[in-house]
């Protein structure tokens, strides 16, 4: 058996693999590096009654990754580049090869996939941070699950400018319901909802339109979208609405959220 650990900035992730198959899944929070990895660890063997024996190795990766420089428990510990490992659970989740990926987190990373290697397209600040940083600031909300309540009665009109505010025919692909401007009107009658569902909707129409550009350079049709992101479900409404403009299909695969962890655990099997 093999452990990854995918030790984010926020939230650790943690899975088991066997036979090349993923068999447990968990997630931790924890302030340092150490303490994040040891907890994952110790929470995916003692909450699933594994044996520290049967553990082969574990596999590290993630931002504080760097941070362990030891073996955990005396179990040989690997470090996996983070994009590799990005790259490796994408396409095992995906079932797909030669594919764009789009890892959704506290920011946003896209990656080439496929026949010649992972490589490190580009990505964005923009992501879930974002999201809680503009959510805490502006609407005085700390907690990711608040700002997704408040938006879903949220009206976009109320705070964007939208194509329809300042012509009567469509732009290009562009109808009156589209963006012009993130943010450009921002009535006086805006609520913390309008405001909540803007903020949800910038994040991810700066996401899915950088995904696009990707997608088209390398002329590929489809976008792989994995990390929290994933699970959006106003942000997977906008993406949507990307995919319909842009002619680029969004793929969600089950279990994306562990994708980082789920390819540190496969990245060196024999």
């Amino acid at each position: 058996m093999i452990i990854g650990i995918d030790i984010g900035s926020t939230i650790t992730k943690a899975v088991s693999i066997e036979d090349g198959k993923v068999t447990r899944k968990i997630k931790t929070k924890a302030l340092d590096a150490v303490t994040a990895a040891t907890g994952a660890f110790g929470k995916i063997v003692l909450e699933n009654g594994i044996k520290i024996n049967s553990v082969e190795r574990i596999e590290i990766t993630g931002a504080g990754a760097s941070k362990i420089k030891d073996d955990i428990f005396g179990i040989p510990t690997g470090r996996v580049n983070e994009i590799e490992a990005i790259g490796i659970g994408g396409m095992f989740l995906s079932g797909m090869n030669n594919i764009i990926i789009t890892n959704i987190g506290t920011g946003t990373v896209i990656i080439e996939a496929g026949d010649k290697g992972i490589s490190h397209f580009g990505g964005s600040g923009v992501g879930g941070g974002t999201i809680l940083g503009l959510g805490k600031k502006l609407l005085s909300v700390a907690e990711f699950y608040d700002i997704m309540e408040l938006a879903k009665n949220g009206k976009l009109s109320q705070v964007d400018l939208l194509v329809g505010d300042i012509t009567d025919v469509s732009l290009s692909f562009l109808n009156g319901e589209s963006t012009a401007s993130n943010f450009g009107k921002m009535l006086d009658t805006a609520n913390h909802s309008d405001i909540a569902l803007a903020i949800i909707n910038m994040v991810y129409q700066v996401i899915g339109v950088l995904s696009v550009f990707a997608a088209r350079a390398k002329n590929y049709s489809r976008v792989i979208v994995t990390g929290n992101g994933n699970k959006n479900p106003i942000g997977i409404k906008v993406l949507t609405d990307v995919s319909a403009m842009y002619g680029i299909e969004f793929v969600y695969p089950e279990y994306a959220e562990y994708t980082t962890a789920i390819g540190a655990g496969l990245s060196n099997r024999k």
